[in-house]
């Protein structure tokens, strides 16, 4: 049953994964399909919202619950300090540092949106 435990933990890596991965660039699948940022723009709110209050999202005590429960250590920061972070600062993940992804998640997607509007607003005018 354990490797049915890292398996289910496993997947919820990559579901965490997906979602900021969604968050970060979700504003580009918006180009090609318009409901896109009905779900992303929520998704980015939350995002931001954890980052710059530094909580944890909820996925992260899901995972560790389930790592222990398949014999596996677990980690007590959160999903970006644990696996993305130390791709880019092996040092760690400061509190600025939290912050500041939390600013760059805004506004890589308060660009992408206003070009997309902007471009809409124009094509509509012709």
């Amino acid at each position: 049953m354990a490797d049915g435990y890292a398996v289910l933990a496993g997947g919820v890596v990559l579901a965490h994964l997906l979602f900021v991965a969604f968050t970060v660039a979700g504003a580009l699948l918006a180009l090609r399909w318009r409901w896109v940022p009905w779900i992303h723009v929520p998704a980015v709110v939350w995002a931001a919202f954890i980052e710059v209050s530094g909580g944890i999202c909820p996925l992260t005590p899901i995972e560790n619950q389930l790592r222990t429960s398949a014999g596996l250590d677990f980690y007590s920061g959160d999903f970006i300090a644990e696996y993305l972070f130390p791709l880019l600062y092996p040092e760690g993940l400061t509190r600025q540092a939290q912050v500041a992804i939390g600013v760059l998640v805004v506004a890589i997607n308060v660009a992408v949106y206003g070009w997309l509007f902007g471009r809409r607003a124009a094509t509509s005018r012709l």
